[in-house]
């Protein structure tokens, strides 16, 4: 476990040469990472969503692939395509999904077609194309962003897109003094980024994320998780709630935030700690609740406050 801590504050520190005071942000990113999920970032233009994308695959030894989504860019562009060789033999064509770290920027300026050509890749880490089925190498992550104010020449992603990212986190605008300091590492001849180097293994990732599935989960905790996802299924503002897939990733990510925090075991506050970013995503609010202004975290708040909060954990 202190070998978990050492490589985790490793990349906080890469990245962080980067990304000025964004911690919450980056350790969410991390926990996604162990959790071998998905991630969108959603937030205004020029906050940094594709910089902190870029500054996690710098620092990690795995390839990397950026697509940028535009309203032209099809399925195959994805997934690859197949093709006559010279002696007449089809030949596999690897799309721009098959690397171990894919940017999808702007995700949601591609036609829905496209956007459905991730689900596969992004649940099962593979790409059939042609009936043959070609795995992702290990291990894989998908960073999608998108901006959530600019409706023009966009799709917005279905329910069933939204469901399969792990986690949905914002950076915000940066507070005066992170501003300072970022004008000044920017205004130098080279950038933060291209100093940047690798300091983790794709091995050590993939150790990690073994090590997180081992952390211990009590029936309470379980139980605790349970019946959150069904106040959430439940709730008067909400047309859809949390699935059953989004409990699984809640379980995970509060396994991944007790390691870095030096435990072997889930205590509630890990749960209450990764709701927000896990489930709020995966909301569909009534359009009574729309009318009154209501917003997921504010669904997420009232229905927790409900929830009774277990005492025994192991």
């Amino acid at each position: 476990m202190q070998h978990s801590n050492i490589i985790v504050s490793s990349l906080k520190r890469n990245i962080a040469s980067v990304v000025v005071g964004k911690e919450e942000a980056v350790g969410q990113l991390l926990i996604a990472l162990l959790c071998e999920g998905h991630v969108l970032i959603e937030d205004v233009p020029g906050v940094g969503k594709t910089t902190l994308c870029s500054a996690l695959a710098r620092s990690l030894s795995c390839s990397f692939k950026r697509i940028q989504f535009t309203p032209d860019v099809t399925p195959s562009d994805i997934t690859g395509y197949t093709m006559p060789s010279l002696t007449g033999e089809m030949q596999y064509r690897p799309g721009a999904i098959m690397s171990q770290i894919v940017l999808a920027d702007e995700i949601n300026r591609t036609s829905p077609k496209t956007q459905s050509a991730l689900l596969e890749v992004m649940e099962e880490r593979q790409v059939t194309v042609d009936g043959v089925t070609y795995p992702l190498a290990r291990p894989f992550m998908v960073l999608a962003t998108q901006n959530p104010v600019d409706f023009v020449g966009t799709y917005p992603l279905p329910e069933a897109q939204m469901d399969r990212f792990f986690m949905r986190i914002s950076l915000g605008y940066p507070t005066q003094e992170d501003e300072m300091e970022i004008l000044a590492r920017y205004c130098g001849e080279e950038t933060p980024m291209q100093q940047l180097t690798a300091v983790c293994a794709a091995e050590d990732v993939i150790a990690l994320q073994q090590q997180v599935k081992q952390i211990y989960c009590s029936k309470e905790v379980r139980a605790y998780v349970a019946a959150i996802c069904a106040a959430t299924r439940n709730h008067p503002h909400l047309t859809l709630g949390a699935s059953t897939r989004a409990a699984i990733a809640l379980i995970r990510a509060a396994q991944a935030n007790a390691l870095l925090c030096g435990r072997d075991y889930i205590i509630p506050e890990d749960v209450q700690q990764m709701c927000a970013a896990v489930l709020c995503h995966r909301f569909v609010l009534s359009a009574e609740a729309r009318m009154h202004g209501y917003t997921a975290q504010d669904v997420l708040d009232n229905l927790m406050a409900g929830v009774r909060v277990p005492v025994r954990l192991r």
